[in-house]
């Protein structure tokens, strides 16, 4: 089936907010049971490709359902069952190499195909085209996407056991074996490089910087990996980490013709779900006959002062039981990789991610993967800088860039709108710090901010920090 529509926008940046100001209220949905023990996991998918559902826009052809993942195949290291007796008797030979919890983070996520066509940890001609290009060249001559350096650091010692070896064997923060490094190539660490070219600064006070790198070894080991088994996290939400290729089957399960993704790091308010719903309402003006959301919360490292994920998943699952999302077009999965608060750098690789997944449409908002200086009172990065790199940048020309207009509150209407700059002084600006400041205090926001069900997790959840927070004091005393 195919289908041709005509508009005059721009290619790979999809504006969805033309002539609308007035339609920004949405009905709430009627609440349906949605599964607290998903019932996605046991799928695998077939590889068999799905029909191609198209539309032209100003002459670009959009692929829908599902897009190919970068390199056109998933990629896919886990060893098979049947092999993993074996190959953990040959791992067990191998001089060794020990993970921290980040470096299991990025196991995870390359043995799943996030990152695909990545196959292991980076050898230095990758490493220095992702550092420097964000992206990388493939055999064939194409250009994916890739701006984050996925790199695993040894200190001397470890680079000394290992020596002239080969294969080296991986093991966990536990003491496990959970996987082989093949045709392992050692090469230096210049952090400072690295980290002047990820973010843009060398300011100190970065999240990840401080808790990974400047403490990491000297060295970068890189390798093509082989898991010896899926990586779980036994935290009762491993049901929600669902693979590029498990998340593909269920697309298809649906017949989605178009899958949004939206990415978040903080609890989803009513103006998160203006946004998602009116996208939606959008796709289907387009053409789009069953248009998905991919809500896709991070679940790997965030900063200390992030909301935890448990909390978060149990906050996004009341948001739907409340109605605000669809259980029926909405899938909730957790995107198990770290964050790095890297900004538009870091957004090409949250989209690129998302491509492998199946995620034909991404939406970008205001300062994506950004974060407040770390010794300044500014933004580390421009707040429009993320969405039009990502309309830029290389490898990632397939995948359709939907920005969005900023939502707040309006005061007139006690609801969360869109910012109407008419009439700025009756908005109100709530962010995820002040945000998190309500709940801290006990504080109620303003009435349809957030659905109740959603803040009085939040709530509970700061309740209980600051109990915990004042057993010391009360113990010292």
């Amino acid at each position: 089936m195919s289908l041709t529509i005509k508009l005059t926008i721009s290619p790979r940046i999809i504006n969805l907010n033309c002539h609308e100001r007035n339609r920004t209220k949405f009905p709430a949905i009627r609440p349906k049971p949605i599964y607290h023990s998903n019932a996605l996991n046991p799928i695998l998918y077939n590889n068999k490709r799905p029909g191609m559902f198209q539309a032209s826009v100003s002459g670009t052809v959009i692929k829908s359902s599902l897009i190919e993942p970068d390199g056109g195949v998933l990629v896919d290291v886990i060893v098979p069952e049947s092999e993993r007796g074996s190959k953990t008797l040959e791992a067990e030979s191998m001089p060794k190499a020990r993970l921290a919890k980040i470096d299991v983070e990025w196991v995870h996520v390359i043995s799943e195909g996030w990152a695909s066509p990545l196959k292991g940890f980076m050898r230095e001609n990758e490493y220095l085209q992702s550092l420097h290009f964000n992206s990388l060249r493939m055999e064939n001559g194409t250009v994916v996407n890739m701006s984050l350096p996925i790199v695993l650091a040894i200190d001397d010692e470890t680079k000394k056991s290992i020596g002239s070896s080969k294969d080296v064997g991986l093991v966990g923060p536990e003491g496990d074996l959970l996987a082989i490094l093949r045709s392992v190539e050692i090469y230096k660490h210049n952090k400072e490089e690295r980290i002047a070219r990820t973010w843009g600064t060398t300011a100190p006070g970065l999240p990840y910087v401080e808790e990974f790198i400047a403490p990491a070894g000297n060295w970068l080991l890189g390798g093509d990996l082989e898991v010896l088994k899926p990586i779980k996290y036994n935290d009762g939400l491993d049901h929600y980490r669902l693979s590029p290729k498990q998340l593909r089957k269920e697309f298809d399960r649906r017949q989605a013709d178009a899958v949004f993704a939206f990415q978040l790091r903080n609890p989803v308010h009513n103006g998160h779900a203006l946004l998602m719903n009116d996208t939606r309402r959008r796709l289907l003006e387009m053409g789009y006959k069953n248009p998905i959301l991919l809500l896709h919360p991070l679940g790997g490292f965030t900063k200390a002062d992030d909301v935890p994920l448990d909390v978060r998943m149990e906050q996004h699952n009341k948001v739907l039981e409340d109605g605000v999302l669809d259980p029926e077009t909405t899938i909730v999965a957790v995107f198990p990789s770290p964050m790095h608060y890297a900004g538009p750098t870091e957004v090409q690789w949250h989209a690129k991610a998302r491509v492998n997944a199946g995620a034909n449409f991404y939406i970008v908002g205001r300062d994506p993967a950004g974060m407040g200086h770390p010794t300044e009172k500014r933004d580390l990065y421009d707040p429009d800088h993320g969405k039009k790199v990502l309309s830029m940048a290389p490898g990632l020309e397939k995948l359709n860039i939907l920005p969005f207009r900023v939502a707040a509150y309006d005061t007139v209407a006690k609801k969360m709108a869109f910012f109407d700059p008419s009439r700025s002084k009756e908005f109100l600006f709530i962010s995820g710090t002040k945000m998190r400041t309500y709940a801290r205090n006990g504080e109620n926001p303003p009435d349809g901010f957030m659905c109740p069900g959603g803040w009085e997790v939040l709530v509970k959840y700061y309740e209980q920090l600051q109990a915990e927070e004042a057993m010391p004091a009360v113990a010292s005393a």
